[in-house]
């Protein structure tokens, strides 16, 4: 008779523990920027001691670099973003217009978890080197997810005819940049839905054959 196997209660504490840490951190990095917000605040929000904090991340640079990791995957687990499962059906789309629509949507769901804390990130990098050396300028990852979505697009039958990789490249980088979101939905009050609906029009505008 198989045994059946049981669930790892240590793990499941051990994650639970962390997704609270990295949440409280990431409340209190927010609200009170990264320099201003000690580990034991961060313990004391998450309800746990400060020597559990410090066993889990070490440093406040490490929590850090996790709360920025979790907000761009949504979650906890180590899964690269071209290695998740809406980029890779994205990808799969039969056509550029059904990829873009696709792509859009995913890229417009992290950017609403990513977008408000990229000024702690400038902030934070312009303060600690070790920070901004977690995120090197080159290869930007961003532009690396944003040249493999381009590399699927200009082979489906409805791209635009001479496209290049490039030329999609950069246009997905420029156009999904947080910085444009924050301009839009942040700074001119569009709605995050509004927003995805521009993006993709002017984006299947610019790289499709028929953009209806």
């Amino acid at each position: 008779m198989d045994k059946v196997k049981r669930p790892d209660k240590r793990a499941e504490r051990s994650r639970r523990t962390r997704e609270k840490v990295v949440e409280a951190a990431r409340e209190l990095f927010v609200a009170q920027g990264y320099g201003a917000t000690s580990l034991q605040e961060v313990a004391d929000r998450a309800g746990v001691a400060v020597q559990t904090v410090y066993f889990v991340f070490r440093n406040k640079r490490t929590l850090f670099k996790d709360v920025v990791d979790t907000s761009i995957a949504g979650d906890t687990e180590p899964v690269a973003t071209m290695d998740r499962e809406w980029f890779r059906t994205a990808c799969a789309e039969p056509t550029a217009a059904g990829q873009l629509r696709a792509h859009v949507h995913g890229t417009r769901e992290i950017l609403g978890r990513v977008a408000p804390i990229m000024p702690l990130i400038a902030a934070a990098a312009a303060t600690d080197p070790e920070i901004a050396a977690q995120w090197p300028d080159d290869p930007d990852p961003r532009y690396t997810v944003q040249h493999a979505a381009a590399e699927a697009l200009v082979r489906k039958p409805d791209t635009r005819p001479g496209l290049t990789v490039e030329t999609a490249a950069d246009l997905l980088f420029g156009l999904l940049s947080p910085e444009l979101y924050l301009l839009f939905v942040r700074d001119r009050d569009w709605s995050p839905d509004t927003w995805e609906e521009w993006a993709r029009t002017t984006l299947t505008s610019q790289l499709c054959t028929d953009p209806g």
